[in-house]
C-alpha cells in the first residue's frame, strides 16, 4: 500500500515512511491510494472473532509486508488488550464506552498503535526520534503514556495554557524522562500550527529525525477503525445498520469509521456531533468550507476551528458534496444543550456523560426524534472523571479510578512558551 499527500504535491510514500514523516513535505496528510475492500470470508465467525483477531485483518491491507504478520498481529494485541463495551442506555441509544484503556480515552488505541510501529521502525536509526504532538485534551496523555520510556523516541507535547482539564494536564505533564510538556498560550490551533511548522522545516529536519503523533498520522488514524468493528460485534439487530455519533473536533475519529465503512462495516448513518465550533455543520449546510479561530467550550477536547483531518474524508468522498450529505450529518451543540444532557441522562438512566458524549448523545436522540424506525450508539470518548464540570453538573464522576487517583501525588513538569514557532524549534534544538 502507498501513500499519497491530499495536497497532491509531494510523491507517493510507503507505510513505513508516511509513519515517519508523519506530513509529507507540502503539508498536506497522508491517505491511501486505494481503501481496500473487506474480504468475503471477514464476515465468517465474525462475532466470535478476537479484538486482536479484528485488529489484525483490518489494518493488515494498510501496512502490508513492512511489518511482519507476527510482529503486526502482536501490536495489535497491545493496542487493544481492554474493554470496549457497547452499554444500552435507552430502548434506542446505546454507547460505545472507549475509556478503559491506560489513560481512559479513545485515544490510547492510536498511540499505542502508533508507538509501537514506530518504535519497530526506528530500530534501526542512529538518529534521535522527536515525536511532536499537539493536543486539545486526551492526545497528550495518550501519547506520552504510549511512548513513556521509550528508548531512542523524545516526545513534545504541546497544548493550550488553562484549556484543558486538571486530570488531562496532570496526565501529560507529570511522566518526566523522555516526555516534555510545552503549555502554549494560545489555542489548540496554534498548538497544531507550531507542529505542523516544525514537520515542514528542512532546516530542522536535517539536524534531528522528527515526526509527528497527531492524528494526522496514518499510524495513529488509521487504527481508530478497530472499535467500530467491535461496536458491530456487540449490535443485536444484524438487519438493521447502527446510526453512529462520534463527538468530533478535528475529525480524525470519524473519518477512521467513514473509512471503516467505505470498506465494508455496515452503517446506517454517522453524525458529526461538534460543539459551538461549528465549521463542518456549516459547510453541510453552504457547501462551502471556511475555518475560524476556535472558541472555548465545556467540549474542550473538541475546540477546534480548523479540523484538519476533514480533508480525509473528502478524498473518501471524492469530494462529491452530495454523497458526502447523503451518508455524514453534522450537528452542532450549545454548552447549555450540553449541561442538560448531562443533566437529564443522569436523572432519568443513572448514566455519567463526560461532556464530549453528552454531545454525542444529544445530537443522536435529536436525529433518531426525526427518525424513529432506527437505532444507533454514540461514541463516549473518555471517563467522565477526567473533565472537572462533570461533578459539578451531574453532582458526581463516579468511582475514581486508581490510575486518576495516583496522579494527583506527581509533580506537574512543564514549561510555558508563547504561540512562536521561534520558542519551540530552540527547545526542539536542544534536545538533538
Amino acid at each position: 500500500m502507498n501513500y499519497f499527500s491530499t495536497n497532491k504535491q509531494s510523491v507517493k510514500t510507503s507505510f513505513r515512511e508516511a509513519v515517519l514523516n508523519g506530513q509529507p513535505p507540502d503539508k498536506g496528510l497522508y491517505f491511501p491510494e486505494r481503501i481496500p475492500p473487506l474480504p468475503a470470508d471477514f464476515w465468517q465467525n465474525f462475532k466470535r472473532k478476537s479484538k486482536e483477531q479484528i485488529a489484525f485483518e483490518t489494518i493488515k491491507p494498510y501496512v502490508g509486508d513492512e511489518i511482519p504478520d507476527e510482529m503486526l498481529l502482536q501490536i495489535c494485541l497491545e493496542t487493544v488488550n481492554f474493554d470496549f463495551p457497547l452499554v444500552k442506555i435507552t430502548e434506542n441509544i446505546s454507547t460505545l464506552e472507549l475509556f478503559h484503556g491506560a489513560t481512559l480515552a479513545f485515544k490510547d488505541v492510536g498511540a499505542r498503535f502508533m508507538s509501537r510501529c514506530l518504535q519497530y521502525f526506528s530500530r534501526e536509526n542512529n538518529e534521535k526520534t522527536i515525536v511532536i504532538v499537539a493536543t486539545s485534551g486526551d492526545t497528550g496523555g495518550a501519547v506520552a503514556n504510549g511512548f513513556f520510556d521509550v528508548e531512542g523516541i523524545e516526545v513534545v507535547i504541546l497544548y493550550p495554557q488553562g484549556k484543558v482539564s486538571r486530570v488531562q494536564e496532570l496526565q501529560l505533564t507529570t511522566l518526566g524522562k523522555n516526555i516534555s510538556a510545552l503549555e502554549v498560550k494560545g489555542t489548540f490551533d496554534d498548538c497544531q500550527t507550531l507542529a505542523k511548522t516544525a514537520l515542514a522545516d528542512e532546516d530542522l529536519k536535517r539536524k534531528v529525525f522528527l515526526t509527528s503523533a497527531n492524528s494526522i498520522n496514518v499510524a495513529r488514524w488509521l487504527p481508530q477503525q478497530f472499535y467500530y468493528f467491535y461496536a458491530l460485534q456487540q449490535w443485536a439487530d444484524d438487519e438493521n445498520p447502527p446510526v453512529i455519533s462520534v463527538p468530533s473536533g478535528n475529525f480524525g475519529n470519524i473519518c477512521a469509521g467513514i473509512l471503516a465503512h467505505a470498506s465494508g462495516l455496515p452503517v446506517s448513518k454517522f453524525i458529526a456531533a461538534t460543539n459551538a465550533n461549528d465549521v463542518i455543520p456549516n459547510y453541510l449546510q453552504s457547501g462551502k468550507m471556511e475555518t475560524k479561530s476556535s472558541v472555548a467550550t465545556l467540549s474542550n477536547a473538541m475546540d477546534v476551528g480548523n479540523p484538519s483531518n476533514f480533508v480525509r474524508i473528502l478524498e473518501i468522498f471524492d469530494n462529491d458534496f452530495l454523497n458526502i450529505k447523503e451518508k455524514l450529518e453534522a450537528v452542532s451543540v450549545s454548552d447549555e444543550c450540553t449541561t442538560r444532557t448531562m443533566r437529564d441522562v443522569f436523572e432519568k438512566y443513572k448514566y455519567i456523560l463526560d461532556p464530549h458524549g453528552a454531545v454525542g448523545f444529544y445530537a443522536l436522540q435529536k436525529y433518531l426524534e426525526k427518525n424513529p424506525t432506527q437505532k444507533g450508539f454514540f461514541l463516549e470518548t473518555a471517563h467522565p472523571v477526567k473533565f472537572d464540570s462533570v461533578e459539578n453538573i451531574t453532582g458526581t464522576c463516579g468511582a475514581i479510578p486508581e490510575a486518576i487517583e495516583d496522579l494527583f501525588s506527581r509533580p506537574k513538569q512543564s514549561v510555558e512558551i508563547k504561540a512562536s514557532y521561534e520558542d519551540l524549534k530552540e527547545i526542539l534544538l536542544k534536545k538533538i
